[in-house]
This record gives C-alpha cells, structure tokens and sequence, in this order.
C-alpha cells in the first residue's frame, strides 16, 4: 500500500560532490571534505554517505576520529583496516576477518573519546564501497570496534538489518557497553537513533522495508522518521528502482531519495524496475 503521507524527494548522482584524485573517486551525499552544501548537512542522525572507489595499493592513511559512528559497506574488492585499540598480530580470534574486509562486510567503529585508524587497498585491484557516518546520541564513548559478513544469499530474499541501536540506549552501564546487546539481533550496535538494512533485488521484484525496525521497541522516536534510500553504483548504470509506486521516484545507481514523515512500522516499497539486480542500502534514523 503506498504511504501519501510520505514525502520523498529524489537526490541525483549527478548532483552529488564528487572528488577525483586519481587513487580515490569519491561521490559524496552529504557535505564532505572541500564539497560543501548548506542544504545537504545531515538527515536525521546520517550524517556522511560517501561511494569511494579506491585504486589498487593506495588508500587512506592514519587518521584521527572522535564522536562520530563510522562504517565501511564493502560492495566489491578488499579493504584492509587497522587501528590504534589492536597492535598487529595481536587481535585475537578475528585476525584477517577484522583486518581485510571483503564484498558483504561491514566494519563498524565507534569514534568515542578518540582513535586513528587508516583504511588501505592491499590487493591488486580497485575497492568499491560505502563509508558512512553518524552521530551518535552520546559524546566521549569508549571506542570500539565490530566486524560481521552479510552474505547475498540473505539480501536476494528480502532487506537484511545490518545497525539497529545499541539495545541499553544512551545510558548504558559500561558493563551494557561491553556486551554492545544491539536491538535486533544478529546486526552491529550502532549509539544512534538508526537502523540499517541492505537489500539485492532482482529485477521485477519488490522488496518492503519496515520503518523503525517494524518494532516500536527498537528505535526511540516512533514518528516523522527520516529513511534514506541509496541505489549502489554496482551494474555500469542498468539497475533502477521504483519507492513506493511512484512514477516520479524512480532512482538509478547512485541516486538516492529523503524519505519523511514515516513512522514506526510504514511499509516502504522498492521495487526493482531496470535490467539488472539493485543494490539498495536503506538507513533509517530519527
């Protein structure tokens, strides 16, 4: 059933920033680096949705984050991350699964009081992912890190959660901390009003993402929720899809939309209208 009460307003790949630099494309959603845009600063707690290509044996150095949730969707290639909380050869039982990320890992770190990480492309060809930022409910967290594989086979029958919020809120006990329980289980604990799912939707399919998690017990605010809805750049231009029915909302690679006025429990069509599989990532927030 389409929500008239939504309102959703298409943001073009060609109207995102873009940076070039020869061992990095980036495209940027929201105000990034030297791209800047008063009217794309944020959108709920979302505030960065970069789609980085970076060139094979090049990346991004060490760098220092604070006060900011930050994770990496892994659409195609390797990307290997280190930080400064584990000492290499010292990081226990997830080793290469922590440090070299492949298509269907996420890799989540919680900025909190302050970390450096960098993030390279050690293999011999070009990573192409999504790096995406929020803010979180609380400033001067304990960083952290998390690391979990979403594989396809689960996102081709349906949207798979990959963030819910850290299930204790933002007065969480350190021991709640320590055992980062998220809202919904078998998804990374993010310390934002915000859930994440991803979707791969054959062409003629159709997939309904349910606002807030589908439970009013997962995400705090209940209503006027804020979905943003981005199409990867993943099939050279041939995947599209259709949100909520609307003619006037059809979205290709890159594109994404600005979803309002949604509440808990809306039902959010997206269905596949172009010739190839979409890759949808939906973020939920408040």
């Amino acid at each position: 059933m389409a929500l008239s009460h939504a309102r959703i307003t298409p943001r073009r790949s060609s109207t995102r920033g873009h940076a070039d630099h020869g061992w990095l494309d980036s495209y940027h959603t929201f105000s990034f680096a030297s791209y800047h845009d008063p009217s794309f600063m944020s959108f709920g707690a979302l505030r960065v949705l970069n789609e980085d290509r970076v060139a094979a044996g090049t990346g991004f150095p060490t760098h220092p984050h604070r006060d900011a949730e930050i994770f990496s969707y892994i659409l195609s290639g390797e990307l290997t991350h280190r930080d400064s909380m584990v000492q290499r050869g010292k990081e226990g039982t997830q080793g290469e699964s922590f440090y070299r990320m492949k298509r269907g890992d996420v890799q989540f770190t919680t900025g909190g009081k302050g970390i450096a990480h960098s993030e390279q492309n050690e293999s011999a060809h070009p990573v192409h992912f999504l790096q995406i930022w929020a803010t979180p409910w609380t400033r001067a967290l304990t960083p952290r890190y998390h690391t979990r594989a979403f594989p396809d086979a689960a996102k081709r029958a349906g949207f798979v959660p990959i963030l819910s919020p850290l299930a204790a809120g933002p007065g969480a006990s350190v021991a709640e901390e320590a055992a980062a329980r998220p809202s919904i289980a078998d998804t990374i604990p993010i310390h934002a009003d915000l859930v994440m799912g991803a979707g791969l939707i054959e062409a003629g399919k159709r997939f309904e993402w349910v606002v807030g998690g589908g439970n009013a017990a997962v995400v705090r605010k209940q209503h006027d929720r804020r979905v943003y809805v981005h199409v990867a750049m993943t099939k050279g231009g041939k995947a599209r899809v259709r949100l909520d029915g609307r003619e006037g909302v059809v979205l290709g690679e890159g594109d994404g939309a600005f979803v309002e006025g949604v509440a808990v429990g809306d039902d959010l069509g997206v269905e596949s209208v172009g010739e190839e599989e979409a890759e949808v990532v939906v973020l939920d927030s408040d």
